[in-house]
């Protein structure tokens, strides 16, 4: 069985730490005539958790529904919290953007150019500002301004947007609100926001143009699972770039931005490759 006659898996698994997980995992694959094609572990000491990611080709005329049915056995048997996906089942991915495009321009590109394997199905928008952007790539763009008082509604519309286009991700491509308790908790690990690493510090409108006067010389990015927590969701990536006395703060403001694109990206890309396994609240992240 070559590569180009097989279906591939990823197989993902988190569970408590213990000897044989991987001769188990391992020898349940090859069972069923599974050839593992990668495979990463982690044992965390401090949690006595273990975790794995096993991407691997199975027969054509495999049926997926029987792969989950024989790993749901294994789970049961070793305590496994684990999830199978088939990777030619592309995530489909709602994104959220305010008025400062350039990380939603960036995820436009990258999966129109085939370096993001996902589908974006929509963009929302509390402003009309990237309409033109985002119809120019043959996708369909929601305005959903945010009306005194009226939050909740908001954001009911957004979830029918979730649910209409089956959104398996939402992406908050520097969209400039917060999202409630209840948004949160109804979409758990589905949401990544990107946002500059200055915080706790420079809160507030123009953070890097607050750098600036403070005379910084690291420049970063964060993008992480969105939470009730603001801003402190379990990270996945983050960026650095260096900057000295002689860049102006709105030269701050583009290396800003770009190192908010690299972040994000990434943070996508493993998302949709099933690279990323929550571990409280932190991340284990097989690259």
């Amino acid at each position: 069985m070559t590569q180009h006659d097989q279906r591939e898996f990823v197989l993902t698994l988190s569970c408590p730490d213990r000897p044989g997980i991987v001769a188990a995992v391992s020898g349940a694959l090859a069972e069923r005539g599974c050839n593992i094609l990668e495979s990463q572990q982690f044992g965390d000491r401090d949690t006595a958790t273990f975790f794995m990611r096993v991407q691997f080709g199975a027969l054509p005329d495999t049926d997926a529904d029987e792969l989950r049915a024989s790993f749901a056995a294994l789970g049961t048997e070793l305590g496994l919290d684990w999830r199978l996906y088939d990777t030619a089942e592309r995530p489909r991915v709602l994104i959220m953007v305010s008025r400062f495009g350039h990380c939603l321009n960036d995820l436009l590109y990258r999966q129109r150019s085939g370096l993001l394997d996902v589908d974006v199905v929509a963009v929302a928008s509390n402003h009309p500002d990237m309409r033109p952007l985002t119809q120019s790539y043959g996708i369909d763009y929601h305005h959903l301004p945010v009306e005194r008082g009226g939050k909740a509604a908001q954001e009911a519309e957004i979830l029918t947007l979730v649910e209409h286009y089956r959104a398996d991700l939402v992406v908050l491509a520097r969209y400039m609100q917060i999202l409630s308790d209840d948004l949160c908790a109804k979409l758990p690990g589905r949401i990544i926001n990107i946002h500059h690493s200055f915080l706790p510090s420079f809160k507030g409108a123009k953070p890097y143009h607050q750098a600036h006067a403070r005379g910084v010389k690291l420049i970063g990015a964060t993008a992480h699972y969105v939470t009730p927590a603001l801003d402190e969701g379990p990270i996945i990536e983050q960026e650095v770039a260096r900057v000295d006395h002689a860049h102006s703060a709105d030269e701050l403001v583009a290396v800003g931005r770009d190192v908010e694109c690299l972040a994000l990206s990434r943070a996508v890309r493993w998302h949709a490759e099933h690279r990323v396994l929550l571990n409280g609240d932190r991340t284990v992240v097989f690259r």
